[in-house]
């Protein structure tokens, strides 16, 4: 496993919650993930590590490998992919992420 997708499963293991994103969540950089924070704040999450992988080629590539996902936004909770800024949304609106979030949190 390279270095770039070793430091992805650190990253994402480490942390309950975490965000690759385009931009930091104050000044996102698209709109995809402009939504995304703002479902995960609508969710209560007060932990967020983000990933800004416009400042990271190597991260940007590599984290669309990792999950096999070939788009930013991309969500992680609890060490699992849960997905991007749509798949989100529509958990939030279910009430399935609140859930996921819960769960995390009691991992902790």
């Amino acid at each position: 496993m390279s270095d770039v997708q070793e430091l992805i499963k650190e990253q994402v293991t480490k942390h309950p919650v975490v965000l690759y994103m385009k931009g930091t969540p104050q000044f996102p950089q698209c709109g995809f993930s402009a939504m995304a924070v703002q479902v995960l704040q609508a969710s209560g999450v007060k932990e967020l590590f983000t990933v800004n992988v416009l400042e990271n080629p190597e991260i940007r590539q590599g984290i669309k490998e990792f999950a096999r996902w070939p788009t930013i936004p991309q969500l992680y909770v609890g060490g699992e992919f849960i997905g991007g800024s749509d798949i989100m949304r529509e958990m939030f609106e279910s009430g399935e992420l609140h859930k996921i979030l819960d769960g995390a949190k009691q991992q902790l």
